[in-house]
């Protein structure tokens, strides 16, 4: 019986000691802070990982992660300083660098998010708010983000914690000015259509104009040249024709009746009412060229065909 009560006292005193055992000991992961709690009230700090222990049943033991933590802002409306509305998605990168001021200032993951994205809104609408919509989407893009790491880390100390990064994803116009925007720049696109055309027009036809004033004047002086050619080749016929009849009048009668009958008698239904012992037909009358034979004084008349 005093066996069986000793046995049973040695395994209950055991199995308290096992108890008091497990529950002074804790293990601290590589990735993680520890903070020893003795009735709410911070003990110890512990940052580096391993096997520690604490006071059993009076100690909590609360960690925290030292590892990159990230956070998702909603998208914002920010006010440039253009009076530009932009759409502005963005998400920082944070860790924890102080347990024991986390826990002090927020307590947990969430409430330290809360904050953050308080920080980071605020910061981010005062920065975005003294560039140009043109810096902020293009030109000075990551100087903007730095100072709003910057700003946001000054205050995140306060919470025990480090900023890591903060990056804005999209930047860009809301819905309704987007179209207003582009609207905008489709009427300027037109105008500026409009007066290429109309400047191209003028142009097109200022050239025209000269051209066809050159080409008036090409045609003149070529009509003029013509005018001097065809004068100067008249001229020089009379001149060799005077000539002519001047050495051999007969011949040159002659000459002028053979053309005549050329131009009179030739075919394609050309009909001549004439008398046959008129003056036109006097060469075929005589042997010498005359009715009678005799020499003409005259050279024969050219009578126009009758059509």
């Amino acid at each position: 019986m005093n066996n069986s009560a000793l046995r049973t006292g040695f395994l209950i005193l055991l199995a308290l000691v096992a108890i008091v055992l497990y529950s002074s000991i804790y293990i601290v992961q590589q990735t993680q802070y520890a903070l020893v709690l003795r009735f709410g009230a911070v003990q110890s700090a512990i940052s580096e990982p391993g096997l520690k222990f604490k006071m059993p049943l009076i100690d909590n033991v609360t960690y925290f992660e030292k590892r990159v933590l990230d956070l998702d802002l909603p998208v914002q409306t920010v006010l440039s300083a253009d009076r530009q509305n932009l759409e502005v998605d963005a998400f920082t990168r944070y860790r924890i660098n102080d347990p024991l001021r986390f826990y002090q200032a927020v307590g947990n993951i969430a409430l330290a998010n809360q904050r953050l994205q308080s920080f980071t809104n605020s910061v981010m609408r005062n920065v975005l708010a003294n560039a140009s919509r043109d810096a902020i989407v293009r030109t000075e893009r990551g100087g903007l983000m730095n100072r709003i790491q910057e700003d946001v880390n000054r205050q995140a100390r306060s919470l025990g914690i480090e900023m890591i990064d903060v990056r804005l994803t999209r930047v860009d116009l809301p819905a309704a000015n987007s179209q207003a925007v582009y609207q905008r720049m489709r009427t300027e696109r037109e105008r500026e259509a409009a007066d290429l055309r109309a400047n191209g027009q003028q142009r097109a036809q200022t050239i025209r104009a000269q051209a066809e004033r050159e080409a008036t004047i090409i045609r003149a002086e070529a009509n003029r040249k013509a005018e001097e050619l065809r004068g100067q080749g008249d001229a020089d016929r009379n001149r060799i024709l005077a000539e002519a009849f001047g050495q051999d009048p007969e011949f040159f009668a002659f000459y002028r009746s053979m053309q005549a009958y050329e131009a009179g008698l030739k075919g394609g239904g050309t009909r001549l009412v004439l008398s046959p012992d008129s003056e036109f037909f006097r060469y075929f009358n005589g042997s010498a060229g005359s009715p009678n034979g005799g020499t003409p004084s005259t050279p024969a008349p050219q009578p126009a065909p009758a059509q």
